[in-house]
């Protein structure tokens, strides 16, 4: 799915809902999920100068899961491990969207590449 304006954050966010909802995540769970999409699709959109989110239904025995993959082809992030400090932002942000991101999900992993862009993967498990 693009993700080139604020309606594909908001189409990204409510696509989330749906799938979390038919993979019956609890509510708290749902909003969890939908946050951290809010937030990576945000930052895709502001500092990635656009890209796509990519959705996975997981199936591990009875475990039920969703990962989501958010790609850009911006500049990058110089310094990935400062990016994931509370506080640190390259904008005008607060500095809690990749390490608040983070804390709401089972997984999270980020590949960034100065000039290439960004990959952030994240998984949550119902």
């Amino acid at each position: 799915m693009p993700l080139r304006s604020a309606q594909d954050v908001v189409i990204a966010r409510q696509t989330v809902r749906r799938l979390t909802q038919q993979l019956a995540f609890r509510l708290v769970d749902q909003t969890k999920m939908v946050t951290a999409t809010s937030e990576l699709a945000r930052n895709a959109v502001v500092y990635g100068l656009g890209g796509t989110m990519v959705c996975e239904l997981l199936a591990e025995g009875v475990r039920k899961g969703l990962r989501l993959q958010f790609n850009d082809q911006g500049p990058g992030i110089a310094d990935v491990a400062q990016a994931m400090n509370d506080g640190w932002t390259s904008g005008k942000g607060m500095g809690l969207g990749l390490p608040g991101a983070k804390r709401l999900v089972s997984h999270f992993s980020i590949e960034s590449v100065l000039g290439r862009g960004t990959t952030v993967t994240i998984v949550r498990w119902n």
